[in-house]
Parts: C-alpha cells; sequence; structure tokens
C-alpha cells in the first residue's frame, strides 16, 4: 500500500508530509511553509522524484524565487496574488504592490496513497476569498512500458466566497504570460530539455496549445502532464526556465461564480521517453480514477494527524 508520513521540516518549511510508492519516497508536501509574504506562501510539492531518486522540481531558483517546485498559484484572484513576486499592472508592467495572499492548511483526511486536505485562501487584509478541497495522490503506474515510472495526482476544488474574476498577466496585456494554476517548476540544470505535444514539438508551437497532455523530457527524466477534466491552454517554458501549468486565464479573465475544479494526473519517469511512450501513458491515464467522493466533518483532522 502506498502511504505518507508526517516528518519534520525540511528545506523552507515548518511542517511536511512525505509521499511514497511501494516503500520508495517520491515526494514531500510542505503544508505549513516558512516563506516571505511576497512569495504568496502556499503549499507546495518538493523534492518531488523519480524512482531512482532524480529530483524533478526546483524550489525557491534565483531566477524565479516564488516557483516552488509543484504548488496551485495564481496570478490575480478578485485582485489578490496568489502566484508571488510583481504583479503585472497594465501600463506599468511588473509593479510590486502589496496585495499578497497566503493558502491556511486547515485540515487533512487520509487517502490510500496520499491524501485530502481542507484549506483557505486569505487576502491581505485577512479576509476569506475563497476555500479549496484538494486531492494529493501518488501511485505507482501498472502495466506500462517503461515500468520505472509513478504517477501523482493533483486535484482541486475552489470555492469562492463571492463571485470574482480570475486573471493572469496576459489578461493585463503581457503577451503569452497566461500563467496561473496547477505549475510544475522543474530544474534549471537539466540537460537535454525539450517539450512535445502528440501534435506539436518545442515551446514555441507548444506554448499555449489546447491539448490533453503534454511531456516535458530531460536526459535523466520525463514529465508528463494529463489534464484529467476540463482542459486549458499550456502555459510553457523551456529557454528561460523549465515550467509547466495549464493555463486557468490563457487570455482572457476566468469568471468564477461558486467552485472551480481542475485535475492534472503527472507521470513520472526515469530517462528519456519519446512521443509514443508519452502518448501510451497519457491514453492510460486520461481518466485513471473516478471523481473523490468528499468527506465528511468528521473524516477532516485539523492541524497535525
Amino acid at each position: 500500500m502506498d502511504e505518507t508520513t508526517v516528518r519534520e521540516p525540511r528545506e523552507g518549511g515548518t511542517a511536511a508530509r512525505e509521499l511514497r510508492v511501494a516503500g520508495t519516497p517520491v515526494a514531500s508536501y510542505v503544508w505549513e511553509p516558512d516563506l516571505p509574504a511576497t512569495d504568496s506562501p502556499r503549499p507546495y510539492l518538493h523534492p518531488v522524484r523519480t524512482l531512482a531518486g532524480t529530483a524533478v522540481t526546483e524550489f525557491r531558483p534565483d531566477d524565479h524565487v516564488h516557483h516552488l517546485g509543484v504548488s496551485l498559484a495564481i496570478a490575480d484572484v478578485g485582485a489578490v496574488n496568489f502566484w508571488g513576486g510583481r504583479t503585472f499592472v497594465r501600463d506599468r508592467g511588473a509593479t510590486w504592490l502589496d496585495d499578497h495572499g497566503h493558502q491556511r492548511h486547515d485540515a487533512f483526511a487520509e487517502l490510500d496513497g496520499g491524501f485530502r486536505e481542507a484549506l483557505t485562501w486569505i487576502g491581505p487584509d485577512g479576509a476569506t476569498v475563497a476555500i479549496e478541497e484538494r486531492t494529493v495522490l501518488a501511485r505507482p503506474v501498472i502495466g506500462t512500458v517503461p515500468a520505472d515510472v509513478w504517477a501523482l495526482d493533483f486535484s482541486f476544488a475552489l470555492t469562492v466566497t463571492e463571485p470574482l474574476e480570475i486573471k493572469s498577466s496576459a489578461c493585463k496585456g503581457r503577451p503569452g504570460a497566461g500563467y496561473g494554476g496547477f505549475f510544475w517548476r522543474a530544474p534549471r540544470d537539466a540537460a537535454g530539455l525539450a517539450v512535445f505535444t502528440a501534435e506539436a514539438e518545442g515551446e514555441t508551437d507548444v506554448h499555449g496549445s489546447v491539448t490533453p497532455w503534454l511531456a516535458l523530457v530531460s536526459d535523466a527524466w520525463s514529465l508528463v502532464f494529463v489534464q484529467a477534466g476540463p482542459v486549458d491552454p499550456w502555459f510553457v517554458r523551456v529557454a528561460e526556465y523549465p515550467g509547466v501549468g495549464p493555463a486557468l486565464a490563457w487570455d482572457r479573465p476566468l469568471a468564477v461564480a461558486d467552485t472551480l475544479r481542475r485535475r492534472v494526473v503527472t507521470v513520472v519517469a526515469d530517462g528519456r521517453l519519446d512521443r509514443a511512450a508519452a502518448a501510451k501513458l497519457a491514453a492510460e491515464l486520461g481518466d485513471p480514477l473516478p471523481p473523490a467522493v468528499r468527506p465528511s466533518e468528521a473524516d477532516l483532522m485539523i492541524g497535525d494527524l
């Protein structure tokens, strides 16, 4: 059985838990981070590793210190910055504002291979902007070639306290900067970085494409991202830094009146996958698990496990 364990803090965090696949540690989830307000503090996964132990995430790199391994980060949720760093302002550009929010961990519910988490998204004034139910699972991928792969299943339901708009910097006039949502920052020093989908190859052609899966590969590791549900345009960086995530508000605001739901399943593999292998894995994981059943209030455990 896959499992998670609670342990003492490590890099950047004050409370974390470890995800395992068949007894092998594959990811650390820091749920109570110790970060500056300008990073828009939030839970994150780092390090995430292949089954052979190769790291496939980067934490607070010099080029973007608010990139936190794997996290759910949005540049503008009702005018609150839950991405970190500067805010893009139309006709002014990237600007430091006192608009940073944070995500507060409230409770865990245990699941086989991971957990369900309750969180509150809080603005700079202390007001609740949204509440979230997040599910994070680490599990083996059975019957695949190659065999040395596992999958990170990350889903969320974000319920706003009042109708609002989610925006990206692209919505405010910065072309191509549609980032915001599930985001994976990969190691910059990886050799042989490349990105492709079933239809296209290279950052220029893949960035902004709308397709169910995308692969980011290097000589040492491969990541295959699968949108299991609504398919958003892909935000992709390779030349400047390696980062991938579905863009919730690619070039226009996303109106949210109640609850926003998304799910991304990521295959983590040792070695370099080609298009055929990535496509096979993506097809197998297109709808890997039934929708999660919402736990009862009694199932949620506040604070420590």
